[in-house]
């Protein structure tokens, strides 16, 4: 008698939280993660920061672009609930190399998830450069 065989999968990171999720996002940032950003953000992804805005693509090939994240924590996240629906701010703190000079910004970001198909993807995304 044969035993079916039954395929183990890690678990996706988009079925995590959200609020798990940011500090995913923050870890590939450092690594350049490409893939990361791939399962992390949903296909009609919109991204602003202070003038800019940009879609997924765009923010995708930002991630090996030349200023490279060498260290990036997020701070004050708090959590605002609206089912399948859930927006996150807080302060994104990034440090590292541009091509002029090496830099330490914060900003303050408001990044809205769904979820879609059972999993999470990030739907919008805005980031604000705090002054120094």
């Amino acid at each position: 008698m044969s035993h079916p065989t039954v395929a183990t999968h890690p678990k996706s990171t988009t079925s995590l939280p959200p609020i798990q999720l940011e500090d995913q996002w923050t870890t590939a940032l450092v690594k350049r993660d490409v893939g990361t950003f791939e399962q992390l953000l949903a296909p009609n992804f919109v991204y602003t920061e202070d003038a800019a805005v940009m879609n997924r693509g765009e923010v995708i090939k930002g991630v090996t672009g030349p200023d490279k994240v060498e260290w990036a924590r997020n701070e004050g996240m708090k959590l605002h609930d609206f089912g399948d629906v859930q927006v996150i701010t807080g302060v994104l703190h990034v440090k590292g190399k541009g091509t002029k000079a090496s830099f330490d910004r914060q900003y303050r970001f408001t990044d809205t998830w769904q979820r879609r198909n059972g999993r999470w993807q990030i739907i919008a995304a805005q980031d604000y450069l705090i002054p120094a």
